[in-house]
C-alpha cells in the first residue's frame, strides 16, 4: 500500500481553515496498490491492465455528495485515487439501476471493470448523478449497512465522462502514467502547457511533490 500523497498537503490548520470557509469535508477508505505507479508501457492504453483497488465510502459521504451534486457546487477529490473512487460510486449506483450488480442475501457485489464506461456505456452517463446517489443511499437503507464498498479497477482516460468531479487537488505525475491520463482527461489538451510550466519554474514532482488544484477549462 501507499501513502495518499496529495493529502499530505492538509495539515490541521488548512483543513480548519477550509471549514471556516464553508468548504465542507467528507472522507472515504481506498486501499491503493503497486499497480498504481505502474508505467503504461503498451503504444495503445487499451493494452494496458489496471490494477484493482478496494474502495469504502461511508453512508454520510454518500449523502454529502448527494446533496453537493444536487445543489450545483463542484465536487473536487483530494488525489488521483480519491477520484477514480468518487466516480466509482456513480457506476456502482448504475449497476443497481440495471440490476447488472450480483448479490447474495440482498448484499451486493459492487465491482468495475476498467473499461465498462467506455465499452457498455458508450462513454455516456446513462442516468442522472444524483439519481445513481440515490440508488446506492437506498441500497444502504434497505440493507442497514452504513458503508458502500467494493473493488474498481476504472481506468480514466480522455473521452471518460465524468459524473462528479469538477476538479482535482493532486501532484504532478511522471509520463507514462495512468495517473497523467486521468489529469488529461480532465482538463483537456492544455495538460501539456500546465507541465511545461510546472517543468520550467521548477515545481517539485511525485509523491512530495507540489500539489495543485486543477479545474477543467470552461465548455
Amino acid at each position: 500500500m501507499a501513502a495518499p500523497t496529495a493529502g499530505l498537503h492538509f495539515t490541521e490548520a488548512l483543513l480548519a481553515d477550509l471549514t471556516r470557509k464553508g468548504i465542507e469535508q467528507a472522507r472515504l477508505t481506498l486501499h491503493v496498490g503497486a499497480g498504481t505507479f505502474k508505467p503504461v508501457k503498451d503504444g495503445e492504453i487499451g493494452g494496458h491492465a489496471m490494477h484493482r483497488e478496494y474502495v469504502s465510502v461511508p453512508a454520510r459521504t454518500v449523502a454529502a455528495l448527494r446533496a453537493a451534486v444536487e445543489a450545483g457546487r463542484p465536487v473536487v477529490p483530494v488525489g488521483t485515487t480519491s477520484m477514480r473512487s468518487l466516480e466509482s460510486l456513480y457506476w456502482w449506483g448504475v449497476s443497481l439501476l440495471d440490476g447488472t450488480v450480483a448479490a447474495t442475501d440482498g448484499v451486493a457485489s459492487f465491482g468495475l471493470a476498467q473499461w465498462t464506461p467506455y465499452e457498455t456505456y458508450g462513454g455516456r452517463l446513462p442516468y442522472p448523478p444524483s439519481e445513481a446517489l440515490s440508488a446506492l443511499e437506498a441500497y444502504l437503507q434497505r440493507t442497514g449497512a452504513d458503508t458502500v464498498s467494493g473493488y474498481t479497477a476504472l481506468m480514466i482516460a480522455p473521452g471518460y465522462p465524468f459524473a462528479f468531479c469538477r476538479g482535482l487537488i493532486t501532484n504532478f505525475h511522471q509520463p507514462q502514467s495512468t495517473l497523467l491520463l486521468l489529469v488529461a482527461a480532465l482538463v483537456g489538451d492544455g495538460w501539456r502547457r500546465l507541465y511545461d510550466y510546472a517543468l520550467s519554474h521548477g515545481f517539485r514532482f511525485l509523491s512530495y511533490g507540489d500539489g495543485c488544484l486543477f479545474w477543467p477549462p470552461r465548455p
